[in-house]
């Protein structure tokens, strides 16, 4: 690309001429130092390219590329010491397994200047395009950036997508390179479902988020003094949680407003906050494992290293990605050509490595924990001289406050999949945007219920029973 002026001296008095290097295509064409035009070009579908003079695009059959560069690209070139405007279109490019290019194809536009914030945007149409069912995002390319593996790192920045039926047209206010990445759909989910699942966690995250705070809020002011071990992890998990609906929250508003490094910053914010939780999760569960075998007492600092690793953990995830260049914005299409942007990571293998990876592990530890304890809190009837009316009302409390205390509820996301996928979309966004409300709830009834239990003391491992070593354990 660098390269074309010198390919302007061999066009004598001719003010455009077409390119072919190997199977490389495209067109070269000099910018007139006054008077800028909009200029528009087309390559057809067997990769020729020509100049539209009407600026329309319906005299065009088949699969084709127009291109329009408004005035404004020309002025600002001009007034940088540019003289051309070249257009490449690289073919037979591949990108990954998980992504690829529409047609595998790249182009690249250059009219030798920095050209950037347009207000009059290049608009580049896909025509009679066929998804085959994936997505569509029109991302660009600085041509130099690229990840681990060596791919191009391409970002949405400064590139709008607009569908319709059978075409696809970017909208950039940048010249560099341009492709439209291709991803496998989300499980075609539509609108009205997609329109109904943000309601439901719109509404679960705020109610989440103002029950969290309460939670603290009480914690701190009212019951901080005498609180447990267990409470103590409690209150860091309701902290991680307490972030990570903030950070949903405010998402996608600051997606929108189109600020690299504000996206990049929620982006990392939201995945740390999503990590600490599910480490929170882990701690929860190791901490009543080695309560429940009596071990805790026998750690010197306990609460620190506890604190230690579900904070740090998950920064040093985060620090990696963030150095990798890994958050960007992304858009989440359905199946009726809607889209949703959100600042996340838009590597697709990424994610479920680093998220479906960590927490599986998380899940399986876990749950294995809640059977244990499940189990254990089944048989204290028989074990014990217990009231029947309180063990079953303390029992039932128990069972459910673990369920969502360990994070068991995530699990959902595994069975989203085939005709489950819907139903799990619903029974996952239902209990984990609301797990910060049930968690709340399971806080406070536990400490009404220690507080009339006579067994109770302040103590995490000075027990009398097994009954009140699992209370004691998450009171």
């Amino acid at each position: 690309m660098e390269n074309l002026r010198l390919i302007v001296e061999k066009m004598g008095n001719s003010s455009i001429a077409a390119l072919k290097i190997g199977n490389i295509t495209g067109l070269i064409a000099k910018l007139p130092k006054e008077n800028q035009t909009n200029m528009n070009f087309a390559f057809t579908e067997t990769g020729d390219v020509k100049k539209i003079v009407d600026k329309s695009s319906n005299s065009l059959t088949g699969s084709f590329r127009s291109i329009s560069v408004p005035s404004e690209a020309s002025e600002m070139a001009v007034k940088g010491n540019g003289s051309i405007l070249g257009i490449l279109l690289f073919p037979d490019m591949k990108l990954s397994d998980r992504r690829s290019y529409f047609n595998n194809e790249i182009m690249g536009i250059e009219m030798g200047a920095k050209v950037e914030n347009l207000s009059q945007t290049i608009n580049i149409q896909y025509g009679n395009v066929n998804k085959n069912g994936a997505n569509a995002s029109c991302m660009s390319w600085d041509g130099t950036s690229k990840d681990a593996s060596g791919f191009p790192i391409w970002s949405a920045d400064g590139c709008d997508t607009n569908e319709t039926n059978s075409s696809i047209t970017c909208q950039c206010s940048h010249l560099t390179f341009f492709a439209i990445l291709m991803s496998p759909p989300p499980g075609n989910i539509s609108a009205s479902d997609v329109n109904s699942l943000t309601y439901i966690t719109s509404i679960g995250c705020g109610l989440s988020l103002f029950f969290l705070i309460v939670g603290l809020f009480m914690h701190v002011l009212v019951r901080k003094g005498k609180a447990s071990q267990a409470t103590n992890i409690l209150m860091n998990l309701f902290i991680a949680m307490l972030v990570l609906n903030l950070s949903f929250l405010t998402n996608e508003s600051i997606a929108k407003l189109n600020i690299p490094g504000a996206c990049v910053a929620i982006a990392a914010v939201l995945h740390y906050s999503m990590l600490a939780t599910f480490t929170w999760f882990f701690m929860q569960a190791l901490h009543l494992y080695l309560n429940l075998r009596r071990i805790s007492t026998e750690v010197k600092h306990y609460m620190l290293k506890i604190c230690i690793t579900g904070w740090v953990i998950p920064a040093v995830v985060v620090i990696a990605l963030l150095a990798s260049q890994k958050y960007d914005s992304i858009k989440i299409a359905t199946n009726e050509g809607t889209a949703a942007t959100m600042c996340w990571i838009p590597d697709v293998a990424i994610h479920q490595g680093v998220n479906i990876g960590y927490y599986a592990v998380v899940f399986v530890f876990t749950l294995t924990v809640f059977i244990i304890t499940v189990r254990q809190i089944i048989l204290l009837p028989k074990m014990g001289k217990v009231q029947k009316k309180s063990s079953t009302k303390t029992n039932t409390i128990t069972i459910l406050g673990l369920f969502f205390l360990l994070g068991i509820t995530w699990g959902f996301a595994f069975f989203s999949y085939g005709s489950l996928v819907i139903v799990s979309y619903y029974i996952f966004t239902i209990l984990n945007s609301f797990q910060g409300f049930f968690l709340f709830i399971y806080y406070y009834q536990s400490s009404k219920i220690i507080g009339t239990d006579k067994m109770h003391t302040q103590s995490s491992n000075s027990t009398a029973t097994s009954n009140t070593t699992v209370t004691n354990a998450y009171g």
